[in-house]
Order: C-alpha cells, then structure tokens, then sequence
C-alpha cells in the first residue's frame, strides 16, 4: 500500500521539557494503528502536532503529497485528517441528528463559520451526510435523542460519526474506549472499526486497553518517553518485553491477549 502519513525528525519541547523527540514513521493507506503508552509518554503530543493543535519543535509532517507541517487544525480537516477526543465533543442539548448535521454542515462549509451562517444546516447534502453517517454507526433509533441523554458508549459513537462526516481520508482517535463499560466496548469499537474499514479510512487510535489493541489494530506504536521504543504487529508489540516492563506490565493473560488479535 502507498504511504498516506509520513513524519520525519518530529520533536515537541515544552522549555526544558522533551514532549517528542525523533519520531520517524510511515503509515500506509487504509491500516490500522494502536498507540500505547503510560501517561506522558508523547501519545496525544504525538496526536496533537499531526492534527496541528501543537506545532512540532523540529521535524516534518507529510499528508499524501503535501507537507502539513505547522497548519492550523481547521486546513488540516479541510485537507484530510479528522480527529476525535477523549472527552466526546458533542452539544448536549442537541439532538443526535442536529449534532451530526452541525459537524456536516461546518465540515463541508467553503467560507468560515460567521460568513456561512446557518445556511448549509438546510442544504440537502448537509441533511443526506448526516442522515448517512447516523445509519452507518447505528444511531437511527437515536435520532431524535438529546445527546445529554444518550449512553456513554453511544456519545463515543457520535463524537466519532460528528468526525467521520467530513469524509476524512485520515482519522485519529484519542481514547475511543475510555469511560465506557466492559460490556459496551468490543461492540463499540466493532462498529466503529467496521465503518472505517468500508469507508476505507485509515485510523490512528490512542488506547490503553491492551484487548481493544489486540483486536482492533494492524499494527502497534508503543510510546515512552516521547520516543517509539516497538513499531509491529500486536502480536510483536506486546509481547516485546520492553513494553510489557514500562507499558501493558507482567499481564499475566498477556499471551490470550495477544491470541486474541483481530478475533
């Protein structure tokens, strides 16, 4: 597969702090990336310099043929690369649908927020986007439920679907699971994956759940210290005993994790 990301040399220094330091990684077209690492490893540095919420220190950003180094995030988005937060990034007191149609109609919009107004929320491809994204990460029966009312699993679904209907061709996901209950989170997550995978979007996922990893990502960046220390399948990645020592720790179900990749 053609190489879609590439980044060069990236630092990030906060003073005397080394937030990043010489990441150099290539990703390919349509995979799957699970990012590891303890807190303050460089995981949402790393995030956040490719999404441009942080100018890198040093280094260089590639998105297809474009160097993306340092933009603002609202060219990024209008280049390509969406994001989602840890925290879902959704109005609450809007309906699923009205959430969605907001994302469609600001995603799509040529001029800037106070210049297009409120027209693009009634053009009909604002509403068929939106009504689209909605079947295709099953929130139909969610339509017309206030965000503030709907289950924590299904706001992830919705923060995720609000990011995915600009139509990115990269998409980075900061803890897609967290706050979500065990018995939400495989089903979450298979949607979620699914849908990217028809979509033929390529992900980049911040996770700390060594299942969700095993299952759900091609291949594994292990952060430590703003530094990649294991770049590999999950299998190779969670089973190198660096990273079991200063990230996933002696689990001692690690082998059955790592059996269970892309179960």
């Amino acid at each position: 597969m053609s190489t879609i990301l590439s980044v060069r040399g990236l630092e990030k220094t906060f003073g005397s702090v080394v937030a990043a330091r010489d990441i150099t990684l290539d990703v390919p077209r349509e995979q799957a990336v699970g990012i590891i690492g303890a807190n303050g490893a460089g995981k949402t540095t790393f995030v956040n310099m490719i999404t441009g919420y942080i100018q890198p220190s040093k280094g260089s950003i590639q998105f297809e043929d474009r160097d993306i180094t340092g933009l603002p995030p609202r060219t990024i988005t209008q280049l390509g690369i969406s994001r989602s937060f840890q925290i879902a990034q959704v109005f609450p007191s809007l309906t699923v649908f009205e959430n969605v149609r907001a994302a469609s109609a600001v995603a799509h919009a040529r001029a800037g927020i106070l210049a297009s107004a409120l027209t693009p929320l009634a053009m009909p491809q604002t509403i068929a986007r939106a009504e689209a994204v909605i079947g295709l990460f099953q929130l139909a029966s969610y339509r017309d439920t206030r965000a503030a009312m709907l289950p924590q699993g299904v706001r992830k679904l919705l923060d995720i679907a609000m990011a995915v209907v600009g139509a990115p061709r990269v998409l980075l996901l900061d803890e897609p699971t967290s706050g979500i209950s065990i018995e939400e989170k495989f089903a979450v997550m298979d949607i979620v994956m699914s849908t990217l995978n028809q979509q033929k979007t390529t992900v980049l996922f911040v996770e700390h759940d060594m299942e969700i990893i095993a299952r759900f990502a091609d291949r594994v960046l292990a952060f430590h210290d703003g530094t990649v220390i294991a770049d590999g399948s999950p299998a190779v990645a969670l089973a190198d005993a660096t990273v079991r020592t200063l990230i996933s720790g002696t689990m001692t179900d690690q082998a059955s994790i790592v059996g269970m990749t892309h179960a």
